[in-house]
């Protein structure tokens, strides 16, 4: 057992959308939400909240391909990048309401909130008006299935319409009479700050930011069908995990920046970590998918230590106060500073593996020369302060690239 493992868990509760989040750990719209018995199992572990899988009106048409899942090896972690072919729940409405009804009676303290697809104005807004019945927390439409949506344009995305974002999620906020809305928008657009807009135009009270990466997982160079496999057939993925977390950071940073608009963060998180990477560029609460798929619940007890952990090292009061501390240091390239940096290798913590050697030789700049003891030297004349060694260098510290005295 690890300190974290042991740390005591300090309050982490606040407020978000008009909600007391009990922490800004919830779980995402995905397989993990789809059946009550596992969400029930999900809040007795820690959770905070849960967006049960997207659901539809009775009659939708819902046609699962299994296998569904697909993944790529990375640094031997299989699930680094992790595609799924998956829709929408086969679940519809009247499945979801009797869970939300369920999941609100016996943890009225946690979040309970819905994804929600339709085609048609009536039945957005029809979804809505019965998930507020059921005593829903929030609504979240989903815009931005990889495999596309129902309605609009069938096999794209409705959030790569700009019109059709705003226009849509006008309907659903026109008939959420009691609860939140938020839209979950794709990173798939040319300008994810104009999609931002509209959210904000149409009312919406907040948006996700923001999905899956659509992707082709592989090929399987001996049959040369891609993954995954269905009888000598595949499609495109969702890609999730850890891979698309700097795109997610990214999306996330570009719409705070710029929008006045609630986010909720979601795509690449796996640890606590990462949760305050996505808070600290402007994510009110945090969705968990694959980390979850692939570890279990119980990843919410190294997510809750290891925050309380971190607010205590960095003598934070609150969750509140990790909130938008990226977005200052955030500049254009033309504000960066222009400064000398030469890179510097730490010699007794060498293990002599020559990485850094051969990738700056045959990467860089040729700036670093073996010795006969094999520890190599960095040369100051041919040094440009890159940093291509401190990153391939296997040893943490034995690398810094260190700034030089103005002449």
């Amino acid at each position: 057992m690890t300190d974290i493992d042991i740390y005591p868990t300090r309050d982490l509760s606040y407020d978000f959308l008009g909600l007391r989040f009990e922490s800004p750990f919830i779980l995402a719209a995905a397989p993990s939400t789809d059946n009550l018995e596992m969400v029930r199992r999900a809040f007795q572990m820690g959770w905070a909240g849960a967006i049960l899988k997207t659901t539809s009106i009775e009659g939708t048409r819902v046609d699962l391909a299994y296998p569904m899942m697909s993944t790529f090896n990375h640094d031997g972690k299989k699930l680094f990048g992790m595609g799924n072919i998956d829709l929408i729940s086969e679940h519809h409405i009247d499945n979801v309401e009797y869970n939300v009804r369920m999941l609100k009676k016996e943890f009225p303290e946690k979040i309970v909130a819905a994804s929600i697809m339709a085609g048609r104005k009536e039945d957005w807004q029809r979804l809505v008006e019965r998930l507020e019945a059921a005593g829903v927390d929030f609504i979240e439409c989903s815009f931005s299935c990889p495999q596309g949506n129902i309605g609009e344009d069938p096999g794209k995305m409705l959030a790569q319409s700009i019109p059709a974002t705003e226009l849509t999620a006008r309907w659903v906020k026109e008939a959420a009479k009691r609860v939140p809305v938020s839209i979950k928008i794709t990173p798939h657009v040319t300008d994810i700050v104009e999609v931002a807009k509209a959210v904000k135009r149409s009312g919406a009270d907040a948006l996700t930011a923001s999905n899956s990466l659509q992707a082709l997982m592989g090929i399987d160079i001996r049959t040369f069908v891609p993954y995954p496999q269905l009888n000598g057939r595949s499609t495109y993925s969702g890609m999730t995990g850890p891979a698309i977390k700097p795109i997610t950071l990214k999306t996330i940073s570009e719409i705070a920046r710029n929008v006045d608009i609630p986010i909720l963060g979601t795509g690449g998180a796996s640890t606590w970590s990462d949760a305050v990477e996505f808070m600290a560029v402007g994510a009110g609460v945090v969705q968990f998918c694959t980390a979850v798929m692939h570890h279990g619940f119980r990843i919410i007890d190294d997510l809750k230590s290891g925050m309380s952990q971190y607010l205590d090292e960095m003598q934070f009061g609150s969750m509140k106060d990790i909130w938008r501390k990226a977005l200052p240091h955030l500049v254009t390239h033309d504000e960066l500073p222009r400064r000398t940096v030469r890179s510097h290798i730490n010699d007794p913590l060498c293990i002599e593996c020559e990485a850094c050697y051969v990738a700056c030789r045959d990467g860089g700049h040729m700036a670093i020369d073996r010795r006969p003891t094999r520890i190599p030297v960095v040369s100051e004349d041919r040094c440009v302060g890159c940093g291509l060694c401190e990153y391939v260098c296997p040893v943490e510290g034995c690398i810094e690239m260190r700034v030089q005295p103005m002449n």
